[in-house]
């Protein structure tokens, strides 16, 4: 991937914690200058204080922090100091980006609303993140959309209490929003020579991305109810199954061929006659009595032999794996990022921009 498409433009990051930082560090990794500027009266981004038991407590930086501010240039500033309003606003007259999450009228008390910063550079991309838009005044991080959202009922297990998603997920889609938003705005400049002004609510990131969940809703009367890993639509989709060494296997079987291939697979060449599993409705009617028709023979199987026999052939299954495995992959090595920060911590990271990106070889 080319890591210097956006060489030459500049990025001024009025943002904090996760999904405004996130969006300045994707622009940072394809080669733009960010300047991150952190509150200096409240020590700055305070991620940089939510660290793990373990972590050093007398570092500047927590792996939170690190998370999402790789290659950013950082000043620590009070922009209601007058001297270091003009600092600011003096980088943003030559700047290309503006990212922000200010609560609603924050923005105008700092001399850092969009009018204002327009008015000194016309060419300005204003990007600008809320919680549940720009008129609201209410305070959320990211668990309060995923219940908000709908995805909190949704998600754990069935008669249990509402389990979160394990990463700030409503941030992380909210970013990838704006930042569809500002290469839009930037294209869009290509032809006017004017600047936008664009802006994403979590909430609305969060609704967007309900995809068929909220159509079950919308067009079938369906409730999303809690059903741990399993797919309200499909089955096998989401069923976990252990092997012979008790390693966990999902599978995510979404075709019918799939299936037949799965049941040769385990030895079950006869179950796609079986009325009850003929086609997916029927499984999914029936999803109880299909586990335990595969469940054992699932179970005759160590881990890799399984997954060499399902690869082979076609059936789609994963290796349920801790984060020490995950990174034990050949395939994502490249997407680790390390940095050396101002007080010598190794940072490690991975990359927001997970997309290739080449020339035409013709």
């Amino acid at each position: 991937m080319q890591t210097t498409i956006f060489k030459g433009l500049k990025v001024i990051e009025l943002a904090s914690v996760l999904a405004g930082p996130s969006v300045g560090m994707f622009f940072a990794e394809l080669g733009a200058e960010v300047i991150k500027i952190e509150n200096q009266t409240t020590q700055g981004d305070v991620t940089r204080r939510w660290k793990l038991p373990s972590e050093e407590k007398n570092t500047a930086y927590s792996a939170y922090y690190c998370s999402v501010n790789w290659g950013k240039q950082v000043k620590l500033l009070n922009l209601k100091d007058a001297q270091d309003r003009v600092e600011v606003q003096e980088l943003i007259k030559s700047a290309d980006v503006v990212i922000t999450n200010y609560k609603a009228g924050a923005a105008e008390k700092l001399g850092m609303a969009a009018t204002h910063l327009q008015s000194l550079n016309p060419r300005l991309i204003y990007a600008y993140l809320s919680a549940f838009g720009e008129e609201s005044h209410r305070t959320a991080f990211d668990v309060v959309l995923q219940a908000e959202a709908g995805f909190l009922f949704m998600t754990g297990e069935p008669n249990r209490e509402p389990v979160k998603m394990p990463v700030a997920l409503i941030d992380i889609l909210a970013a990838h929003q704006l930042k569809e938003a500002i290469l839009l705005a930037l294209y869009q400049r290509t032809q006017t020579g004017q600047g936008s002004y664009v802006s994403v609510s979590l909430l609305e990131a969060a609704v967007a991305s309900l995809a068929n969940q909220a159509t079950n809703w919308l067009m079938a009367g369906h409730v999303p109810q809690r059903m741990g890993t399993m797919h309200p639509n499909i089955a096998p989709y989401g069923d976990i199954f252990y092997t012979r060494n008790q390693k966990p296997v999902i599978l995510a079987v979404g075709t019918e061929k799939q299936f037949i291939a799965l049941c040769q697979c385990i030895n079950l060449p006869h179950l796609p006659s079986d009325d009850r599993f003929a086609q997916n409705q029927y499984r999914v009617q029936n999803r109880q009595a299909l586990k335990e028709a595969l469940a054992p023979a699932i179970q005759t199987f160590d881990l890799d032999e399984i997954m060499g026999v399902f690869h082979k052939n076609g059936v789609p299954a994963g290796q349920i794996r801790t984060m020490p495995e995950v990174f034990e992959q050949k395939e994502i090595q490249h997407m680790i990022l390390e940095e050396r920060m101002s007080d010598n911590t190794i940072s490690k990271r991975v990359k927001t921009a997970a997309f290739d990106l080449r020339p035409n070889q013709l």
